[in-house]
């Protein structure tokens, strides 16, 4: 590690922080939408997917793009503030390629599905195979979540690191 002062671990210890509050963040929220959300408009497809519809529905397109857009610049931060830590920065390099490929299989898997069955929803009879499909979401979403608490469990050991590097 290169000189560190104490102003540069100061803003590295506090985008961390930020970054894995904000991801504990999500995952409340991720974990409400999979408990109580999901399950309901996955029971019984196409009657249920009014639930989807923005303006008739429960639509958390808007709280997604922004607790994604602000987590993912903290996220962002974090690393370059964390760049002369070397254990901190590798981890954090490696827990991002991580939550970017899960982001990344949400914008090409998830979030086309979504707008689907909200088609659905204002369109009936584009129904098809609707039971696998949602059951299909359904699983993949839980492994979905599932990656994305690893990645913030994994950040609690980098802060804890950071924070004892002033001792």
């Amino acid at each position: 590690m290169e000189n560190i002062t104490a102003l540069y671990l100061t803003r590295a210890e506090t985008w961390l922080c930020i970054t894995t509050l904000l991801y504990f963040l999500m995952n409340g929220a991720q974990i409400f939408e999979t408990l109580v959300f999901v399950p309901k408009w996955t029971a019984s497809p196409s009657e249920n997917f009014n639930l989807l519809v923005d303006g008739r529905g429960a639509s958390l397109k808007f709280f997604w793009i922004i607790m994604h857009s602000l987590h993912e610049i903290a996220f962002i931060l974090a690393i370059i503030f964390c760049w002369k830590i070397d254990p901190v920065r590798n981890w954090l390099l490696l827990l991002f390629v991580v939550h970017f490929a899960v982001r990344v299989w949400t914008l090409s898997y998830f979030a086309p599905n979504i707008i689907e069955f909200q088609k659905v929803a204002e369109t009936p009879a584009m129904a098809t195979d609707l039971i696998d499909r949602t059951s299909l979401w359904q699983i993949l979403n839980y492994v979905r979540v599932a990656i994305f608490i690893a990645v913030s469990i994994g950040l609690i050991p980098l802060c804890v690191k950071l924070l004892n590097l002033r001792h």
